[in-house]
């Protein structure tokens, strides 16, 4: 399973820093001036589990495997994106492409470093952005709204719909975002947003970069007043230092370490991001365990064993009889599978089995 990140923000904010930093790829272009990611930069990016580390001490793997994210670059919007401003349109359609949004807000001041509206203001540099995604999500609706009109003629479920998507307008309308519509769990609703993937209804991580002083602190009167305004909508904060991630880029894990110690951080930028995205999205893993590989694989909480089997593959699904299941902290605590079986910590679970996070899971199917 993928998935989506779109790192945006205003120009020079720190967004192709980051992604560099985050990505370990110095291909995004990170200059002094506006526009520079020409073309949204993707990357397809390993995720952190140290639980994956202990498992193959145990273990002794051919290899480790991580699940993956995936982070998109996308160019700087400005004021007037969504009516062709600056690079216009055509960077909102690639943001409807990911499941979450990673904010990047400039929370530093350095005179070297222009901003595009002249000063650092995180508050209104976060407004102008959101504005411009309930602007083209207005769009967007207006379009479904032509569209059902037509249809509504003869359609009950077209003229229903119409009536949600003409709320909704109004919503939009008085620059609310759909996430704050009144009537965002009516199944017409959800089907509108599965077809159009309303940007303003995104789940959304403000991405903090700081200078490395204020990373020390902890905090800066910039930071603190983007956190009361996360806490009013509901959002996290990460707070990083991009120059500081793309430091961590060259240094072994020993270095990195150390690094962030003396800084007084417990996690990189991207772990922040990762585990974040990860606690949006309702997602988890599990692990399979053996001298091939050592793997996690992702599925969202709530999953059950056939279902989880199916990531691995769809014949595993089909043909499920049991699920052998360990959970990690047995596995480790008791040095692997051998002795959790003679322990009893080996469970033989079903179909209606609900996947846990950290699980060390084998499938027995039918073929």
């Amino acid at each position: 399973m993928g998935l989506g990140v779109g790192i945006v923000g205003l120009p020079n904010v720190g967004k192709s820093t980051t992604f560099n930093a985050l990505t370990k790829a110095q291909n995004a272009e990170a200059q002094n001036y506006p526009f520079c990611t020409i073309e949204p930069n993707k990357a397809v990016v390993p995720v952190p589990d140290k639980r994956l580390d202990e498992l193959a001490k145990i273990v002794e793997p051919n290899k480790i495997q991580h699940s993956i994210i995936d982070f998109v670059d996308i160019a700087g919007l400005v004021r007037g994106a969504s009516k062709g401003e600056g690079l216009g349109n055509q960077f909102l359609s690639n943001i409807r492409e990911v499941e979450v949004i990673l904010h990047m807000v400039r929370c530093f001041d350095d005179g070297n470093i222009t901003h595009v509206e002249g000063d650092v203001n995180p508050i209104r540099d976060i407004e102008i952005i959101e504005t411009e995604l309930i602007y083209a999500d207005i769009t967007q609706c207006e379009k479904k709204i032509e569209k059902l009109k037509k249809q509504s003629k003869g359609s009950k479920e077209a003229a229903a719909m119409l009536v949600v998507a003409e709320a909704l307008l109004k919503h939009l309308e008085d620059l609310q975002p759909v996430k704050t519509f009144e009537d965002i769990e009516n199944d017409l609703f959800l089907q509108m947003d599965k077809e159009l993937r309303f940007l303003s209804n995104k789940d959304v991580i403000y991405g903090a970069n700081m200078d490395e002083d204020s990373l020390m602190e902890g905090t800066n009167e910039y930071v603190d007043a983007l956190r009361a305004h996360a806490q009013e909508v509901n959002a996290d904060v990460i707070t990083l230092c991009a120059k500081i991630e793309e430091e961590l880029v060259g240094m072994d894990d020993e270095e990195a370490k150390e690094l962030l110690t003396d800084l007084g951080v417990e996690e990189s930028g991207l772990e922040q991001i990762i585990h974040k995205a990860f606690d949006k999205l309702g997602l988890q893993s599990y692990f399979t365990a053996g001298k091939v590989e050592v793997r996690a694989w992702t599925i969202r909480k709530g999953t059950k064993a056939p279902q989880a089997a199916a990531v691995i593959h769809n014949d595993f699904e089909k043909g499920f009889i049991k699920a052998e299941v360990i959970s990690y902290e047995d596995f480790v605590a008791n040095g692997g599978e051998s002795k959790c079986k003679e322990l009893g910590k080996l469970r033989l679970e079903g179909k209606d089995y609900i996947v846990q996070d950290g699980d060390i899971m084998h499938f027995r199917f039918n073929t």
